[in-house]
């Protein structure tokens, strides 16, 4: 009974994370079109107001989902978790209305912030999402309490699926009706509340299904008073929440900086919001760089859990110490790829290199995310939530403190570089507090030596051949993004023959990769 249980709920962490990979990859993609579509300032002004959208998607998908779905785990009375359910919806509604009003009331105020008063409209555009929050929150976290992760899943993939939907469209009626590009950001934006609405839709339609067969009886067990449950919300949901909004979180601080300094540094308005919007084509990039390393972390903390119930501490750690140690191999081979192929992906995408070394700093992000991301997953399922918050705080309160003087000495490398400075001091805390076994996870049997090896030889090779074929061929942008296609195949072939020779990776850890089995087995017979 307890396998089958077990079971049950390695598939539905499986189902949940199937479904977070496809919705990022939607929220990573669809900004290349709409870049190319609106051009540099069309992109500037979507992404100034976008972290605020971010930071809705993680209190209503990530955040506070998880941390309900632990309530509800906690306690098997099915009154108990109405009543519960009840005082939380009584709670965020509460959060959602301030939210609401602040950002409605305080739109022209948090617009001339941002240097730039016209991205007032977007900015109430981007509110409404906010009023779906508790029922999105709620919901997800009520079904996941109970492991059943196909209302969350579904509900994601249809909210980005219409989100993405109204925002190329909006780009494309920009483009034929010769919108302003705030007009066009307005509507964009407008694509949080419809995606909030089909996923509200969604759920609702489960609820409907379950309030058919399910009964709610008289709760047993006295319900969290307010105090208590808003102390929770604040302590634990602040802390998931945090994490799952980290970079958002600097890109929200760049909102008010970036392009404020760069008008302070000598730049005129149109050049230092263009300027903005090609410091943005970093986001997408990084998003898809951790696809991978965070799809790995997430496959892997059902285990993590599973070790924690049966008390198998020694289990707990070697399952942990493989995490850190995957997301630090593929999210450190995405960095180096992309740095090394930034000339090619940069004019693919985006059409021309315009700020290659700033977006080839920012990739540097992706490997500090992912260490952040797997040691603070380690010390939240300890319970332990005060260091990696601190952490978080002291990164960010870094970023604020440089971001300004970097941009205004350095313009956008300067930003590209106060990000990875935060990103490294909450890591280094966290690293610095960890538990010895987990601390030790990078140095083991030469691993952070034999790692280098394996990405610097793989960017290396991959660069200078690149580099070569450009200066032969002089491709035009198709050709060079067949170019960039041939470099990763090579690249990617090339780092997993090193990790392989080298023994970067344990067999145990090949075996929890996807298709690491057949790749063992394909390679020992070339051995033999």
């Amino acid at each position: 009974m307890q396998n089958k249980q077990m079971k049950h709920v390695v598939n539905g962490a499986f189902i949940l994370s199937l479904a977070a990979l496809i919705a990022k990859i939607l929220s990573a993609v669809y900004r290349v079109p709409f870049q190319n579509l609106v051009g540099n300032t069309g992109f500037y002004v979507y992404q100034q107001i976008y972290p605020l959208y971010g930071i809705g998607m993680t209190f209503a998908l990530s955040g506070l989902p998880v941390f309900i779905s632990k309530l509800i785990a906690e306690q098997t009375d099915l009154g108990w978790q109405r009543e519960t359910l009840r005082r939380s919806a009584i709670l965020l509604a509460g959060l959602s209305a301030l939210i609401f009003i602040g950002l409605q009331f305080g739109a022209g105020g948090i617009a001339h912030a941002m240097g730039d008063r016209q991205l007032a409209p977007l900015i109430e555009a981007v509110a409404w999402m906010f009023l779906f929050m508790p029922w999105l929150a709620l919901s997800r976290g009520y079904f996941q309490g109970r492991f059943v992760m196909v209302p969350t899943a579904i509900s994601q993939v249809a909210e980005q699926l219409v989100r993405v939907a109204v925002i190329l469209l909006a780009a494309v009626w920009a483009v034929r009706g010769h919108w302003s590009v705030y007009k066009m950001g307005t509507w964009a934006m407008s694509g949080a509340t419809f995606g909030a609405i089909a996923a509200s839709s969604v759920l609702l339609y489960f609820w409907w299904r379950r309030a058919r067969t399910a009964t709610m009886p008289p709760s047993k067990v006295p319900a969290p008073r307010y105090g208590e449950l808003l102390r929770r919300f604040l302590a634990e949901g602040g802390s998931l929440c945090l994490f799952a909004s980290l970079i958002v979180l600097l890109q929200l601080m760049d909102s008010f900086s970036v392009k404020n300094n760069l008008v302070v540094a000598g730049l005129g308005q149109a050049a230092a919001k263009s300027l903005k919007g090609v410091y943005d084509r970093g986001q997408p990039l990084v998003q898809l760089g951790l696809v991978l390393a965070t799809g790995l972390s997430a496959s892997l903390l059902p285990s993590l859990t599973r070790a924690l119930q049966r008390r198998r501490h020694n289990e707990f750690y070697r399952q942990a110490v493989m995490m850190i140690r995957l997301s630090f191999t593929f999210s450190a081979a995405a960095a180096g790829g992309l740095i090394a192929l930034m000339p090619g992906v940069n004019r693919l995408l985006f059409g021309n290199t315009q700020g290659d070394l700033a977006l080839a700093l920012y990739m540097l992000s992706i490997v500090l995310v992912a260490l952040i991301s797997s040691y603070s997953s380690v010390f939240q399922s300890l319970g332990e939530y005060r260091l990696p918050t601190l952490a978080l705080l002291v990164g960010l309160a870094v970023k604020l403190a440089v971001n300004g003087w970097a941009v205004r000495r350095w313009q956008i490398n300067g930003a590209s570089s106060a990000t990875v400075l935060a990103l490294f001091v909450m890591f280094g805390l966290i690293w610095w507090r960890s538990r010895s076994y987990i601390q030790q996870a990078l140095f083991r049997q030469q691993f952070l030596l034999k790692l280098m090896v394996c990405v610097g030889g793989m960017a290396l090779v991959v660069g200078v051949f690149f580099h070569q074929l450009v200066q032969w061929l002089q491709p035009g942008r198709l050709a060079t993004g067949g170019l960039v296609l041939v470099c990763i195949i090579i690249g990617g072939s090339l780092f997993l023959f090193l990790t392989r020779v080298l023994h970067l990776l344990t067999i145990r850890e090949w075996l929890a990769l996807p298709m690491g089995k057949q790749f063992l087995r394909r390679f020992n017979k070339k051995d033999n």
